[in-house]
């Protein structure tokens, strides 16, 4: 089913989750348990990001994508980067994914490879969007884009930004999922700006419970998200304290997705980080106000 079809045909917020491949050092299989406990869980659905650099990085992202959807009966989503493709190899990884049965993509500049020159074919994600809703034996994929609430690290502002966000929209992304924020008045501001630039397809509110130190630290690097004085009191009291700090997390994320909810939200996006538990806990506490 396509994930547009889930947001036209609810009466309710949407509630879907974030998995990753294991490392290519690891077996697939690896993740199999943790699949099918989060699985169990049935979000509306589960997007699966993109395998580590080099030939066949798709592979891992199909496999997972088409279990999930296959074999546990969750739709899914596959991740696609593109600076990083000619259009052949883009081609032949939608082709994987349709023979798979993987219905929907969330299209992905994808990120600069340290001593890698980039491809020429797509430069930026509406590049991808418009190859795949202009090419018919593709344009029958959904696509979904990410937004970023505190705009892109190389926008050079808020402006530019949302002009982007809108040009990638008008190219074939029918629903976005925003990058984590851990203050909600951000994700209402951008709402508004996006908006205001005439985007008018359902935003999912992309939410990371941080359970480490070092997590939250390489999340903020990566994504350049503010951090409120009230995540940062819990950040430090609980710092020595795993168990504390998970929990911690926890209902920090929960607090948040409650007035997501409350003030009428399209969909929540929990980046679950491959943790059975942190989902679990989670959809618990949040199932009955979807």
């Amino acid at each position: 089913m396509k994930i547009s079809e889930i947001f036209n045909t609810s009466d309710r917020a949407i509630f879907s989750f974030e998995m990753f491949p294991p490392k290519k050092t690891s077996p697939i299989e690896s993740v199999y348990g943790k699949l099918e406990e989060i699985c169990a869980l049935k979000p509306d659905f589960i997007s699966v990001t993109y395998g580590a650099g080099g030939t066949g990085a798709h592979s891992r992202t199909c496999e997972i994508a088409s279990k999930i959807k296959n074999d546990f009966g969750v739709e899914s989503v596959a991740h696609l980067t593109c600076v990083n493709s000619t259009k052949d190899e883009i081609d032949s990884t939608l082709a994987d994914f349709k023979a798979h049965n993987i219905e929907n993509i969330l299209a992905l500049r994808g990120d600069y490879v340290e001593g890698v020159e980039p491809k020429k074919d797509f430069i930026y994600a509406s590049d991808l969007c418009e190859y795949i809703k202009d090419h018919s034996e593709h344009s029958d994929f959904d696509l979904c884009g990410a937004c970023y609430p505190e705009v892109h690290l190389e926008a050079k502002d808020e402006v530019e930004d949302i002009l982007n966000l809108r040009k990638k929209v008008e190219a074939g992304a029918e629903h976005l999922i925003s990058q984590l924020f851990f203050d909600n008045s951000v994700f209402y501001r951008f709402l508004e700006r996006a908006k205001i630039a005439g985007i008018n397809v359902p935003i999912e509110a992309g939410i990371m419970p941080v359970t480490n130190k070092s997590q939250i630290e390489r999340m903020v690097s990566m994504c350049g998200a503010s951090l409120p004085s009230k995540f940062v009191k819990i950040m430090q009291k609980y710092d020595s304290k795993p168990e504390a700090l998970r929990d911690a997390g926890i209902a920090y994320a929960v607090e948040q997705i409650v007035d997501l909810l409350a003030n009428g939200v399209d969909g929540i996006h929990l980046y679950t980080m491959n943790n059975p538990y942190v989902a679990r806990k989670i959809s618990e506490a949040v199932v009955s106000l979807l």
